[in-house]
């Protein structure tokens, strides 16, 4: 019962944290995303539970975003359901293989972004936003989570039972 309530207050930090003041100090493609990081926590980690946070991680990153409602939601659904079928077959404790899969779910999550965006009426901004910023925000994505699954005390406070 603890588990759930310290993976939620750890999410509810990092929304906190990715909404309020990492864009005081960081410009637009060096803010880290660090609800794609929950999201691949959750995928390697909660089993077939996991769906509804994934989703729900989505929907709150799009009413902070300001794009086009579920977006971020059916890109995180998308991402969980690909690495809670990987899941089985990874050493998921390794730190640099969660690092590596951050950057790829990052990368994965702009190009889904992408692709949902061409069934809506060309908007050219939001192209040029997202496309030459997708590489930038991986490698700081990347760099984000190995600093937050190097500390042991997350790690601990998050695995125990």
């Amino acid at each position: 019962m603890l588990k759930p309530l310290k993976i939620i207050i750890l999410i509810i930090a990092a929304l906190i944290l990715q909404v309020t003041i990492l864009p005081a100090y960081l410009s637009d493609p060096f803010k880290p995303n660090l609800l794609i990081v929950a999201v691949v926590y959750i995928g390697f980690k909660t089993g077939d539970l996991g769906a509804f946070p994934a989703f729900a991680l989505g929907i709150l990153q799009d009413c902070f975003s300001g794009i086009y409602l579920g977006l971020n939601g059916f890109s995180y659904l998308c991402i969980y359901f690909i690495l809670n079928l990987t899941a089985d077959r990874l050493f998921t404790d390794n730190r640099y293989l969660m690092v590596f899969v951050v950057f790829l779910a990052t990368l994965f999550n702009g190009v889904l972004n992408l692709l949902l965006l061409l069934l809506f009426p060309p908007i050219n901004s939001i192209y040029a936003t997202i496309l030459p910023d997708l590489l930038p925000q991986g490698l700081v994505n990347a760099l984000f989570s190995t600093l937050i699954f190097s500390f042991p005390a997350v790690n601990a406070l998050v695995e125990s039972k």
